[in-house]
């Protein structure tokens, strides 16, 4: 494989023909049909599932929270995720739906169609109770453009809840621990969940603030810690497979350099994450054509760096982690 593609300098100019850069493999990584649960979490799921009640993931980011929900939904042979990606300025409401009242009030003004249906958008945990009834039971809430399928069981996800206000988790306590919803917009009545299909919802924080006592009582909770080297080995081997084996002289130079760079000696303000030595293990395995990169000069290594660190005071840092690792080895 050739590498660099690009040179930057106006070298690698090409008139008429495209540059033949290889397909994303970041998918790989991804693959949910590949996720490593560790014990405690396997066990923390069931006793969710058993319970009926939210499991809240709390860790670190990149250490896997959000593919676990990727994960137990294909397990459960329940599709993929629905997903609710929290932020700064989330209400309880927009987990449920989204309604546009400035389009409406706009249509009735030009005497457009004026059902609020049609300005009615469901989100993560509203499409799940809708999708957890017969379509008959709800069809008088179901906007247009709803493509109901039939009765299921959804898998929802709620992704950095601590991203939102405050007063969020506490505005949605009753709701998630019973499954149901109202519309104001259409006459306020209670939507609720068949408990035959009740939606499982996972929760992730990267506890970047406390959340309420009273909504973590409502939660199973647990906590995701940073992976050990012999079990981030059967994660890297779990995710990437072939392309990089349990004994391979790249897995154990990388996860020894990677664990270097992640001690607090190394003086990084940001720590890599597992999701980013998944990619720097891909960039390498790539770049080196089938050889070992970090068996030869520090250049390779140095060069996929970006992949690890993500701050402009711990590029320098890093760089001499880098270079003192390859000195004390000889390289």
């Amino acid at each position: 494989m050739k590498y660099p593609f690009y040179a930057g300098d106006g070298s690698g100019r090409r008139l008429g023909t495209p540059a033949e850069v290889p397909a994303s493999r970041r998918t790989e990584l991804t693959r949910p049909e590949r996720y490593q649960a560790e014990p405690g979490l396997a066990s923390a799921v069931n006793v969710a599932l058993l319970l009926g009640q939210p499991l809240l993931l709390t860790g670190e980011p990149g250490t896997g929270k959000t593919q676990l929900a990727y994960s137990l939904a294909w397990e459960l042979g329940y599709g993929e995720p629905l997903k609710f990606e929290t932020k700064s300025t989330s209400t309880a409401r927009d987990l449920f739906y989204t309604y546009d009242a400035l389009g409406r009030f706009q249509a009735r003004e030009s005497g457009a169609n004026a059902n609020p249906l049609a300005y009615i958008h469901f989100c993560a945990l509203g499409k799940a109770i809708l999708l957890a009834n017969d379509e008959a039971a709800v069809a008088r809430f179901l906007p247009p453009d709803f493509e109901h399928g039939g009765r299921r069981r959804s898998v929802v996800l709620i992704d950095e809840i601590d991203k939102a206000p405050r007063d969020f988790p506490n505005d949605i306590l009753n709701e998630i621990e019973e499954m149901y919803f109202r519309i104001p917009e259409l006459g306020n009545e209670r939507i609720a969940a068949d408990p035959a299909m009740q939606p499982v919802v996972v929760i992730t924080s990267n506890s970047e603030k406390d959340l309420p006592e009273a909504f973590l009582r409502r939660c199973i909770y647990y906590h995701l810690p940073f992976p050990q080297p012999e079990r981030l080995k059967e994660i890297v081997t779990g995710r990437l497979g072939e392309l990089s084996g349990s004994g391979s002289d790249l897995l154990k130079d990388a996860l020894d350099l990677f664990f270097l760079l992640r001690r607090d000696a190394s003086g990084l303000r940001k720590k890599p994450a597992t999701a980013e030595l998944l990619g720097w293990l891909l960039a390498l395995h790539q770049a080196g054509d089938g050889k070992n990169p970090l068996a030869g000069s520090p250049d390779l290594a140095l060069a996929t760096l970006s992949t690890l660190v993500k701050t402009t005071e711990d590029q320098p840092r890093a760089d001499q982690v880098v270079k003192q690792w390859f000195k004390t080895r000889g390289r």
